[in-house]
C-alpha cells in the first residue's frame, strides 16, 4: 500500500506536490470515492482516477527526442508556442524529464514513468549530462579549469565537472567547449559561462547518461528499447 499522491506521481501524471493539490481540490477518486486526505493509501487492485483519467492502467513509454530550437520543454504554453509534446506523437500522455531552454537543442527524454523521472533528476544519482556550447570569445585554459572546479552562481558553487576544448576560432572570436556535468540547475551551463564573461551563442545537450541523438535529425525521436530502459534503471539503482 502506498500514498495516493505517490502513486499518481510515480505513474508520471504530475509531480507529487501537484498530486497533493489535486487531492485537496477533490479531483482524485479511489474506487469511485472522492478522497481529500493526503494520507490515503491505495494498492495495486485499487482504481485511482484524476478527473476522468485512470492512473496506472497505461503502458510505460520512453521516448528520446532530438529537441530542435524554438520549442518549449513543457506540455502546454500560454504563449501558444510549439511544445515538445506537440512534436512527439505518443500513444499515451508523456512528460519531459527536466527542461531544455527554448533555444537549446539536443537530447531530451519524455516518459510517463514518474519513478524513473524522479530518479534521473535527483542530484544524488549524479546522472551525467554532456553539453556542447559555442561561446563568444576565446576561452582561456584558466577559465576552463575554473569551470571544472566550480563557479559560484547565486551564492552557490557548482559541482566539479569535466571540460574539453573542441575549437578556438580567432577569426570569429568564438570557442566551442564540451561540458560534462551532473547537476540540473536552471540555465546552469549558460550561467557558468556568463560568470566568467562569456556569452553562449549556441547550446546543445549531446548526451544524458549513455543516450545520444545519433541518427536523429532535429525534431525526430525514437522509442527506447527495453534494454536501454533496464540500463537506466541499473544506473540509478547502483548509485
Amino acid at each position: 500500500m502506498e500514498r495516493v499522491q505517490k502513486i499518481i506521481a510515480n505513474n508520471g501524471y504530475c509531480s507529487r506536490r501537484k498530486a497533493e493539490e489535486l487531492i485537496k481540490k477533490g479531483k482524485v477518486r479511489v474506487n469511485g470515492e472522492v478522497v481529500r486526505e493526503l494520507g490515503t493509501l491505495a494498492g495495486p487492485n485499487d482504481t485511482i482516477m484524476v478527473d476522468d483519467f485512470v492512473i496506472g492502467k497505461t503502458e510505460k513509454v520512453y521516448i528520446l527526442l532530438n529537441k530542435p530550437r524554438g520549442v518549449v520543454t513543457t506540455t502546454s504554453d500560454d504563449k501558444h508556442r510549439k511544445t515538445v509534446t506537440d512534436i512527439v506523437n505518443a500513444k499515451t500522455r508523456v512528460y519531459p524529464v527536466g527542461r531544455l531552454d527554448y533555444d537549446t537543442t539536443g537530447v531530451l527524454l519524455l516518459t510517463n514513468d514518474g519513478e524513473l523521472t524522479n530518479a534521473l533528476l535527483h542530484p544524488s544519482n549524479n546522472i551525467e549530462k554532456v553539453y556542447i556550447a559555442k561561446i563568444k570569445g576565446l576561452i582561456t585554459e584558466g577559465h576552463r579549469k575554473t569551470l571544472e572546479t566550480g563557479v559560484v552562481i547565486d551564492g552557490k558553487k557548482t559541482g566539479r565537472c569535466k571540460t574539453r576544448l573542441i575549437k578556438l576560432d580567432k577569426k570569429t572570436n568564438t570557442s566551442v567547449v564540451a561540458l560534462s556535468i551532473h547537476e540540473g540547475r536552471n540555465h546552469q551551463v549558460k550561467n557558468m559561462f556568463k560568470e566568467l564573461g562569456y556569452q553562449v551563442i549556441k547550446l546543445r545537450r549531446d548526451s544524458v547518461a549513455f543516450l545520444n541523438c545519433d541518427g536523429l535529425k532535429p525534431g525526430e525521436y525514437r522509442y527506447l528499447s527495453i534494454k536501454e530502459v533496464k540500463v537506466l534503471y541499473n544506473l540509478i539503482n547502483n548509485k
